[in-house]
């Protein structure tokens, strides 16, 4: 495989780390990105294109002649802009509108995993206020109320507070209420072409916004990876139990899940659950997964939008570990403010083993670098251990300069502290 032009779709730090690692590639001769973000702009040619508007994505392909296209946010998915782009005869990484319905909604996931046997926690699908109060008393505190549909990683709330969990329940409309899931979480992303498996090396990201866990949920304030505290037989126990189970069970719906299969898990005292699915690579775990991967990107990718990756040698991964660190701005995950210069981004470029991804960022009218959503930038740091990782992804976050941003302290610190699970 040589010579392959990519376009990348989205503009979030999933996407610059996507990007990143494709820029790299030595087969990647051409990398384009639409919509991108300022520090996407950096390592691929960026367009100014709705990425949930099918046609103009498709379009943009064909006239780039891309040899591949890799749709990174869910909402496109949801929106069918990979079939838009799989009917003009390109290959994508990314399922289908019908098959990425097991992150768009809750209930379609729950009833794939009832009829593929997949562990999960018990649950109701509600709709009415008679359903949610009936469902929140058969399970009691803490309370697991999750939006049905797409909510950016921010529908979800746990709460010992009943009268929070029925607000937000009724807020919601469609709503899954289910029983809480003790254990640390874990994330485990797997590449498919509806038929063959491969799975990544796991991760666990941070959900809330404050350290120790406090605060409300976000889309993820930092990751990290390996987990040195796990069973050595994780990965292959989710393959067999998990993954291959619901990549085989949408295939034989006739609705084939072609792209990145995410799990996330909870390793409970009664053993691996499944949290959640989403339909494409997580952010901010594909940092640090992505950050680790030694075997050529676009390969891969384009082994699953092309149904070959049963052919594909093992994948490589470094022996060292990954760090990241997410810098959200002030008042996330709230209403962010945006408009804010980042200062600092040359000095953290600067440093060896940590680079910089941009999440929501733009350029002002004087070309400087300008806060431009919630998560603004994740640093994300490589080293031989978790301890090395984590302070060379903290020296970065030091240089980087955002007014009124916040980021947690204590990414990572359990697991590079010591072996065991931590207690989140």
């Amino acid at each position: 495989m040589t010579g392959v032009k990519v376009l990348v779709i989205g503009g979030g730090a999933r996407e610059h780390a996507l990007c990143r690692s494709l820029s790299l590639d030595p087969d990647v001769t051409a990398l384009h990105c639409a919509p991108g973000n300022a520090g996407i702009a950096e390592v691929a040619e960026v367009h100014p294109v709705n990425a949930l508007d099918g046609t103009a994505v498709a379009e943009l392909a064909v006239s780039l002649a891309a040899d591949l296209v890799v749709v990174g946010p869910e909402a496109p998915l949801v929106a069918g802009v990979a079939d838009a782009v799989r009917e003009r005869g390109i290959p994508v990484f990314g399922p289908s509108a019908e098959a990425a319905a097991l992150e768009g909604s809750k209930a379609f996931a729950k009833d794939v995993m009832a009829a593929a046997n997949v562990p999960t926690a018990r649950a109701y699908v509600c709709t009415t206020p008679a359903e949610i109060d009936e469902a929140l008393d058969a399970f009691g505190a803490p309370y697991v109320v999750k939006d049905d549909g797409l909510a950016a990683g921010k529908g979800v709330v746990v709460t010992d507070d009943l009268a929070a969990a029925r607000e937000h329940a009724l807020a919601c409309g469609r709503v899954v209420i289910e029983e809480f899931l003790d254990g640390p979480e874990v994330s485990l992303f797997a590449v498919t072409d509806g038929e063959t498996v491969v799975p990544l090396q796991p991760a666990q990201d941070f959900k809330r916004a404050l350290d120790g866990d406090e605060g409300p949920n976000t889309g993820g304030m930092g990751a990290y990876s390996p987990l040195p505290w796990s069973e050595p037989k994780l990965v292959d126990e989710v393959l067999r139990t998990v993954l291959q189970p619901t990549v085989d069970e949408l295939r034989r719906r006739g609705t084939p899940f072609s792209g990145l299969l995410y799990a996330g898990l909870a390793i409970t005292s009664r053993g691996v659950r499944v949290i959640e699915f989403n339909a494409r690579f997580g952010d901010p775990e594909t940092q640090v997964v992505l950050a680790r991967l030694k075997t050529p990107l676009a390969g891969l990718l384009l082994a699953a939008a092309t149904g070959t990756l049963a052919s594909l040698p093992p994948l490589r991964w470094s022996d060292g570990a990954a760090v990241t660190v997410v810098i959200a701005s002030h008042n996330y995950p709230g209403t962010p403010r945006t408009g804010d210069v980042i200062e600092g981004l040359p000095e953290a470029a600067a440093l060896e083993h940590a680079y910089v991804l941009h999440a929501g960022t733009t350029h002002d009218a004087a070309g400087q670098v300008v806060s431009a959503g919630g998560r603004v930038l994740s640093v994300t740091a490589t080293g031989p251990d978790l301890a090395t990782a984590r302070e060379r992804a903290y020296e970065g976050v030091s240089r980087v300069r955002l007014d009124g941003s916040h980021h947690r302290g204590d990414i990572a610190e359990w697991a590079a502290a010591a072996e065991r699970a931590p207690e989140l």
